[in-house]
């Protein structure tokens, strides 16, 4: 008997950025890959392209600019709606609530109406909404997507990188209801997705739902090796080939806790003063999304004051390969990891972490906190990784054992031991989170959910003879 041919499905993407550097972008490109290599065809639909998808086809690549991220609109909501954003928040009334609802729903349904188009168009099977409906840094986007479930019946698989209510920044809000409706919706119809086994749980007893687990995963089948366009790196920057590069391989904000980085290398150095004629600390990426315009000064602030040269190259960092406008090389963040000799990497929260697997497919050894998913999901795979406990003091510092600083100056010097320690990580990370898992789950996915997939093409269909376009 022949072995039945799984179903293929055009599947539309929407989120409120790609093409970028963040967590979300880089994950939702590797989803891509995957669902290509399954036979699937891919449309996104975002607020703003960074950079071009290069797997996708140009015509495929849709923009909905009110579902940018720092859009005029969003912007003002989260001006009225989030008081934690504000210096002075605005006090907000019951009825001037009701009307920014209104408003809000109204908009929503306005860009519904718009990606519904654009699904009868193209045939589009079923969606994958990237976080819209978790954060709400997208508030239309997260209703257009509500409202194209649960009034259009567009078959939708959630994948939520993380939750509204983990960040003070929204936790405090003046539309709690409203956000308990629709980040994310609970609809018997769709399917949702998350991170990690504590996501899992968290949504399961809030939400009543029995969400899919698929960690973020990492291409250790083309793992970025030392080539002729990343070996520039040093030369570019004017590092010699003996200088010891310490990466942050993050965005700049708070909760990546840059500064317990520097406190680490700080320490280090008092113990190890010989590090400092050739120790370099470089954060690779930009100021995030998350607004806080004094973090990054207090950085440089700290490092100032601790003698740490730091760097900051995010004008010289992409998701692709090329040049900047002015004409310099640009390296990804891969690039990056492949010149480092250390990566600090010491969070106090993280859906997954995204950077910590881009580290160990380049085989650079890697400090970083225990954090809840790294305790839950990650650790107990057995990676050999340098771990602080994440203990903080009264003033809210990182605890740093002496013994730390021991065991990441052995590594420094020790190439035997650093090449046990990386060849080890990368055996397992392959194993455990490449993309060979991705496929693995991505397809567990499609055929739990296919019969609603194939329920929502009748319906699509339906209507597209019902109200052409």
């Amino acid at each position: 008997m022949s072995k039945q041919v799984p179903d293929t499905f055009r599947i539309g993407i929407i989120c409120g950025k790609l093409g970028d550097v963040d967590g979300v972008s880089l994950e939702v490109s590797k989803w891509i890959s995957v669902l290509l290599e399954l036979g699937h065809e891919v449309y996104t639909f975002a607020g703003h392209y960074a950079s071009p998808l290069n797997n996708v086809a140009e015509k495929q690549q849709i923009t909905i600019p009110e579902i940018r991220f720092g859009s005029p609109d969003q912007r003002e909501y989260e001006r009225l709606v989030f008081p934690y954003l504000q210096n002075n928040p605005p006090r907000l009334s019951d009825d001037r609530r009701e009307e920014l609802i209104e408003k809000l729903e109204m908009e929503g349904n306005e860009v519904a109406n718009t990606l519904f188009d654009y699904i009868q168009k193209f045939s589009i099977d079923v969606i994958i909404a990237q976080n819209t409906n978790a954060m709400p840094m997208t508030l239309i986007g997260g209703m257009a997507v509500y409202k194209l479930v649960t009034w259009r019946r567009v078959a939708a698989i959630f994948h939520h990188h993380d939750f509204w209510w983990e960040r003070s920044r929204f936790s405090q809000n003046y539309i709690e209801q409203l956000l308990g409706r629709i980040m994310p919706p609970v609809d018997p119809g769709v399917e949702h997705v998350v991170l990690s086994s504590y996501a899992e749980h968290i949504l399961r007893s809030i939400k009543r739902v029995h969400p899919k687990v698929i960690p973020n995963c990492e291409d250790f089948e083309n793992a970025v090796i030392m080539d002729d366009y990343n070996s520039r790196f040093r030369s570019e920057f004017g590092f010699k080939e003996d200088d010891l590069l310490i990466v942050q391989p993050t965005r700049i904000v708070r909760r990546k806790r840059i500064e317990d980085s520097l406190e680490l290398i700080d320490r280090l150095l008092q113990s190890y003063p010989k590090l400092r004629e050739k120790l370099h600390f470089i954060i690779s990426l930009y100021q995030g999304d998350e607004p806080d315009i004094h973090y990054i000064d207090e950085i440089k602030s700290k490092a100032d004051e601790a003698g740490i040269p730091l760097h900051l190259i995010s004008d010289r960092v992409n998701s692709e390969r090329g040049t900047n406008q002015k004409g310099e090389i640009v390296f990804t963040n891969r690039d990056v990891l492949v010149n480092a000799d250390l990566v600090t990497y010491l969070p106090i929260w993280e859906g997954f972490g995204n950077a910590l697997l881009e580290a160990i497919a380049a085989k650079v050894p890697l400090v970083t906190t225990a954090y809840l998913v790294y305790k839950t999901d990650i650790k107990v795979v057995g990676f050999r990784n340098i771990e602080i406990r994440d203990r903080y003091d009264r003033h809210g510092r990182l605890i740093i054992p002496e013994e730390i600083l021991t065991d990441i100056y052995r590594i420094l010097t020790d190439p035997v031991e650093r090449s046990d320690m990386v060849e080890h990580n990368f055996t397992l990370g392959k194993t455990e989170f490449g993309m060979g898992k991705l496929r693995l789950l991505l397809s567990e996915v499609f055929d739990d959910y296919g019969d609603e997939i194939r329920a929502s093409r009748k319906r699509i269909e339906k209507s597209k003879r019902r109200y052409p376009v």
